[in-house]
């Protein structure tokens, strides 16, 4: 594949560069403030394919897309709080619901202004999201859901939440299903319960739903079409955002390979030495593997073989950090005091890093998808 960036690419990397320099992200972190100010300025919305400014967005080819991933990523701004509904919703909506449900939807994505969150699994369906028992019971021109979903970043900060649920009572497995656009802001019907993890941070949730209602005009794709519109979201769950996630990544392993050089840690372990030139060496793999895919429909397997590589790369990066800094790595930054768990970050990175391999799909059910749909292997007994 010719992935290279032409003169109309490196002038939009010009501005994006410029741009980031003379809006400095806020120090306390990412935000609605922020949200805001990147979509005042068109950078919401960049791989939609829609009219320049229909939606308030910029149009950028794919590999502008790449080239504003890169220099955001670069100018070390913050992890959006709104990538969710950008660069999940939006996609889904532009592929399966109706011009009146993008009309109402993405504007406000697009400024900056509506944070989604995503209710896939639920405490007894995580991978196998076949297996969910949250129900919409229809009731007029509303449904009336009750469950439980897991896992559901960013669901203290969302407006609007995507809930997949069981639409056809006795229905089982993939049938039934409906893809439902709720608000979040229903006092007593929708309950948000942060998850503490082993890092001290609550970045997930769990979300309870009692009667809470979502209109029947914002069902996409139409009721019972849920599987179909959940499995189109998530094979493109992972296109240019894999990129940003690599640079991140690239940042992670330099701090890595400095503290490993400053301590002498390499110099005195071959073995620790071999083991991070081949984090160096997997990562340029990765990165040549997304580029290779990012023109993709993102079906198939691809988005498997790229989660593969990432969840577990990145794993063994938080182990790496500990293997450097040796028997260092189990005391804290700071004073240690009741009621606190100070880490820094290479510390954090090793505790979250234990769900890299879990979160967003197993790694056993990646393996099954690449089993099944590439190796035509026999399906898995259910």
């Amino acid at each position: 594949m010719d992935f290279s960036f032409d003169r109309h690419d490196e002038e939009f990397r010009a501005v994006a560069r410029r741009w980031l320099a003379e809006h400095p992200a806020p120090a306390a972190g990412p935000g609605r403030a922020w949200e805001r100010e990147l979509g005042a300025a068109g950078w919401i919305g960049l791989g939609w394919d829609t009219p320049e400014g229909r939606y308030g967005n910029r149009t950028a080819t794919l590999t502008q897309q790449v080239v504003w991933a890169e220099e955001y990523a670069r100018a070390g701004a913050p992890s959006r709080t709104g990538h969710i509904g950008e660069n999940l919703l939006a996609p889904t909506l532009l592929a399966y619901g109706t011009e009146e449900q993008r009309d109402r939807f993405l504007p406000g994505i697009a400024r900056g202004e509506a944070l989604w969150c995503q209710g896939y699994s639920e405490p007894d369906a995580g991978s196998d999201l076949a297996g969910l028992r949250t129900a919409a019971v229809r009731d007029g021109d509303t449904y009336r859901i009750t469950g439980r979903k897991i896992w559901t970043s960013l669901a203290r900060d969302a407006d609007w939440c995507f809930v997949l649920a069981r639409t056809e009572a006795g229905s089982r497995r993939h049938a039934g299903l409906s893809f439902l656009l709720v608000p979040m802001d229903q006092p007593g019907r929708v309950e948000v319960r942060p998850i503490r993890q082993m890092s001290g941070d609550s970045d997930f949730n769990e979300v309870l739903f009692d009667g809470a209602e979502a209109r029947a005009r914002d069902v996409v794709g139409g009721e019972g079409a849920g599987w179909r519109v959940a499995m189109g979201l998530l094979a493109r769950e992972r296109g240019v955002s894999t990129l940003v996630q690599q640079i991140g990544f690239e940042a992670e392993l330099g701090r890595v390979l400095r503290e490993a050089a400053t301590s002498g840690a390499a110099a005195d372990d071959p073995v620790l030495a071999d083991d991070l030139v081949r984090q160096w060496a997997e990562l340029r793999v990765m990165r040549w593997n997304a580029l290779c895919t990012l023109g993709g429909s993102g079906e198939g397997a691809a988005p498997s073989v790229s989660k593969l590589l990432w969840g577990g790369w990145h794993r063994r990066l938080g182990e790496l950090a500990m293997r450097v800094r040796g028997a260092e790595a189990v005391t804290g930054p700071g004073d240690w005091r009741p009621g606190t768990y100070p880490l820094d970050d290479l510390q954090r990175m090793f505790l979250f890093g234990r769900a890299d391999t879990i979160y967003g799909g197993s790694d056993e059910i990646q393996r099954t998808i690449i089993a099944e749909r590439v190796l035509g292997l026999p399906k898995e007994p259910r």
